[in-house]
């Protein structure tokens, strides 16, 4: 068992230390193309920061545990929109820029309810639902592409620390590498922890590894606002949320059909429920205040709870 300890915080160290350097390695390319912080935190630092989950869902999906695929997915996104957002609006009030009310967050809450009602109708995510998110994956990704061009046109030059283009490369390699061995050995070693204490897949892959998972977000996210960069906090969280879900689903299920359980169906339920709230939050006061941020992590605390003892 201690063994097995080991082994989970060793994939949690490659997989967040493998997201920071491959987030440094492909920031600093779309810096030198002079691309936004709100473009770059929505697809580079977002995708980067999924790629803990995504690594996590496919090893899950090819070893045939994929209630632990789904759970980490669903986790991972209450644990970014709850506590990432929480506690970056505890160390500075999150202003929330009405583009970003008026696309990107309903396009989170409706990637969400896509999932629920393709689990709910088939009691499965399938190869043609998988296919399907991919697909809208493709096109988000296309969206952001010709949004970045667009906005590169009219950005304003900005002072960036940027990498030389060999240790960009190497970044990129060595950080893709720490996530993939990384998201490995979570998957063995969480299951076999679930295994000898009597746990469900479902409950550690929505506790233990979704906040795993998730920590390359938060730590993005709260430097991000620690810095005022409130369009990188807010841009990784809404995308990374997008892409757990189009993206890390969309290929878990693609590869092996995933079953839905009513759990499932609950949680996804809820996570719409905190979407729900944090969006009148933003809508009241044009931003996240400190005593918000403290209900949505008190919220998610208890909701830990109730996953706990059910």
């Amino acid at each position: 068992m201690l063994l097995q300890v080991v082994l989970l915080i060793a994939g949690f160290v490659l997989l967040v230390k493998g997201a920071d350097f491959f987030v440094d390695g492909s920031s600093s390319v779309a810096k030198r193309l002079k691309v936004p912080s709100m473009i770059i935190g929505l697809t580079i630092v977002a995708m980067g920061t999924s790629l803990p989950e995504c690594s996590v869902s496919v090893s899950a999906a090819l070893a045939q545990k994929n209630e632990l695929a789904i759970a980490n997915a669903v986790g991972s996104n209450m644990f970014n929109l709850m506590v990432v957002c929480g506690v970056c609006a505890l160390f500075c009030p999150l202003t929330v820029h009405k583009t970003t009310m008026l696309r990107e967050y309903p396009l989170s809450v409706g990637v969400s309810a896509l999932l629920l009602l393709f689990g709910w109708t088939g009691m499965q995510v399938g190869h043609l639902e998988g296919l399907i998110l991919v697909i809208l994956f493709a096109l988000f990704i296309l969206w952001m592409v010709l949004s970045a061009m667009k906005a590169r046109s009219t950005a304003a030059e900005e002072d960036y620390k940027i990498l030389p283009v060999w240790q960009c490369i190497l970044c990129i390699v060595g950080g893709a590498a720490g996530i993939i061995i990384g998201g490995k050995l979570v998957v063995a070693s969480a299951s076999e922890i679930a295994s000898a204490f009597g746990l469900s897949d479902n409950l550690i892959g929505l506790t233990i590894v979704a906040c795993g998972t998730s920590l390359p977000e938060l730590v993005t996210s709260v430097v991000a606002a620690r810095k005022k960069e409130v369009d990188m906090a807010l841009g990784n969280v809404m995308g990374s949320n997008i892409f757990n879900v189009l993206m890390v689903l969309g290929i878990a299920a693609a590869i092996s059909p995933i079953t839905f359980i009513m759990e499932n169906a609950v949680d996804i339920a809820v996570l719409l429920g905190f979407s729900i709230l944090t969006w009148v939050f933003c809508w009241t006061s044009k931003c996240l205040n400190r005593w918000e941020g403290g209900i949505m992590v008190v919220l998610y605390a208890a909701y830990v709870v109730y996953i706990c003892m059910r």
